[in-house]
């Protein structure tokens, strides 16, 4: 019996993952729906995501669908959050999740059992229509997701105390209308920080943007106006990135982002370009700056009574509005601490999701992670190694060997991402995927389909690394695997192509075509 801990994205796919393998899972969600926090909701709720009307998916349909579950084709490529959350309804519905789920019921508790040494079972306390309840579970998947507790730093911005504007962290943030005529100052330049300013920048006198670090800008629209992750994340291009030295890297990651715009120009070059960042997706925030409609300044050296002074800038600049889009705190408060000990916005847990220290592996946190790519098939893979661990087919490496991993991580993730905020939580997609993926036996052997099927083998070293790839054989095969990889290019265009010129050969590009694009695309990365 499995405690699974939210019906989010997390929540909903270990629940199909527990009975893929014949467990037996129970979720709780605290709220009356599932969707976690694709799903909108006008007023924010305790303990609960909160998210903007406008927010889209900054990873392709393509890129982040369940591995056996494809997006409908008629769905745009980068999505609304209100059709993710029926994307999401749908997927529940068609694997019969909907019984495995108890809405409206907070896990308050999850303590070890007394015989926790040798059973690894657990004690959960949970509160429904306000009466408690205890359960005994085998094992526990943690889903409530990182995106509930809003980190607002106060201290580190001098003469906040005294502001007399208004100021609120980005999660309060629901609609424009509230900068209407004012001067906005959004401090941090995340996903939402850009979102929140070119929303704010269409209502509000002025806008400006404070960040400390900078960001490398991607578009949705990549190169010949194909979805961006579609275009990187290819094992060609893992592969160059992953094996060239490091100061080439680097080189090569500079000269790519900067091949839209010059981001020392526009004043966002990273204050530290050797160290590789989540790049920031953004549509609109170049012409923005370019047309004066968003200003870039330095990070907040004080705060005055209607102004703010930057670093670097001895003018004052008038505020009436700050947007604090400083990012969230990792907390498990249903937990005790000496189950998962979060330091610094981290948690010791090896391949970002098992416990250290536990005598037995029972328990396993999913969704912990911020991969650059999708994170629907992040969690599925998570998932699927979770319940086969759970289940005994997967073992875990002795203590020892996990906290040295550990520790290793951390140490070279200082040098390459640069330790600040939560960017100790950031990996490399594919890899990430392939190694889990490799634990449960369903990573694809390019090698092996080369002999058997090379045309689907040269796909999937060539083009987008596409979550079906780990259907195509061992534990959760997918019989309509190598269907779906093969028609994906399709069902980006299908929603697109909705007007076709008179004399048009086809609808649809071939898969050759898109193929060698990927080829061609991938050998100028190479060249340069």
């Amino acid at each position: 019996r499995v405690a699974v801990v939210g019906a989010g994205v997390s929540g909903l796919t270990a629940t199909k993952c527990c009975l893929d393998e014949g467990l037996e899972p129970t979720c709780f969600e605290q709220s009356q729906d599932i969707g976690g926090l694709w799903r909108y909701t006008e007023h924010i709720e305790a303990g609960r995501p909160s998210l903007y009307p406008s927010v889209i998916s900054n990873t392709s349909k393509e890129m982040s669908a369940f591995s056996d579950f494809p997006f409908p084709e008629d769905f745009p490529v980068f999505l609304p959050n209100a059709q993710i959350l029926d994307y999401l309804r749908h997927y529940a519905e068609h694997f019969s999740l909907w019984e495995h789920i108890k809405l409206g019921t907070t896990v308050v508790s999850i303590r070890k059992h007394p015989d926790f040494a040798t059973t690894g079972q657990w004690n959960v306390v949970t509160e429904a229509g306000g009466k408690q309840t205890l359960h005994v579970f085998d094992a526990v998947m943690v889903c409530s997701g990182n995106f509930s507790e809003p980190s607002l730093p106060l201290h580190c911005f001098p003469g906040i105390e005294r502001f007399r504007g208004q100021y609120l962290h980005s999660r309060q943030y629901k609609h424009p209308d509230v900068f209407q005529g004012k001067r906005v100052l959004v401090v941090g330049m995340g996903n939402s920080g850009v979102d929140i300013a070119v929303e704010a920048s269409r209502v509000a006198a002025k806008v400006t943007i404070s960040t400390t670090r900078g960001a490398w800008l991607l578009s949705r629209v990549f190169e010949h106006g194909y979805p961006w992750d579609m275009v990187l994340n290819t094992r060609l291009i893992s592969l160059i990135k992953t094996n060239l030295p490091r100061p080439l890297s680097w080189w090569l990651i500079n000269y790519k982002v900067n091949q839209w715009f010059n981001h020392e120009n526009y004043g966002l070059q990273p204050e530290k370009s050797c160290l590789v960042r989540e790049p920031v997706l953004s549509d609109d925030l170049p012409s923005y700056v370019l047309t004066g409609r968003i200003t870039i300044k330095p990070g907040v050296k004080e705060f005055k009574d209607n102004s703010v002074v930057f670093h670097n800038c001895p003018e004052e600049d008038p505020v009436d509005i700050v947007v604090f889009c400083t990012g969230y705190n990792i907390s498990f408060p249903f937990l005790e601490e000496s189950v998962i000990k979060v330091e610094n916005k981290h948690a010791s847990l090896y391949k970002y999701v098992f416990p250290t220290h536990l005598q037995k592996p029972t328990l396993a946190v999913l969704g912990l992670i911020k991969p650059l790519g999708g994170i629907m098939p992040v969690v599925e893979m998570q998932a699927r190694w979770v319940s086969r661990v759970f289940k005994g087919l997967c073992q875990l490496p002795s203590q020892s060997v996990m906290e040295k991993e550990v520790n290793e991580k951390k140490k070279n993730q200082v040098g390459w991402f640069g330790l600040a905020f939560d960017e100790v939580l950031k990996t490399e997609w594919l890899v990430y995927l392939d190694t889990l993926a490799s634990f449960i036996g369903a990573k694809p052997s390019v090698l092996g389909l080369l002999c058997t099927d090379p045309w689907l083998a040269l796909t999937i070293f060539f083009g987008p690394c596409s979550p079906y790839q780990y259907r195509l054989g061992g534990p959760g095969h997918w019989e309509g695997a190598r269907q779906a990889i093969l028609t994906q290019w399709d069902r980006v265009l299908k929603p697109k192509r909705t007007r076709v010129p008179a004399g048009s050969s086809s609808s649809f590009p071939s898969l050759p075509a898109a193929v060698g694009l990927l080829l061609l695309l991938a050998a100028v990365i190479f060249a340069f």
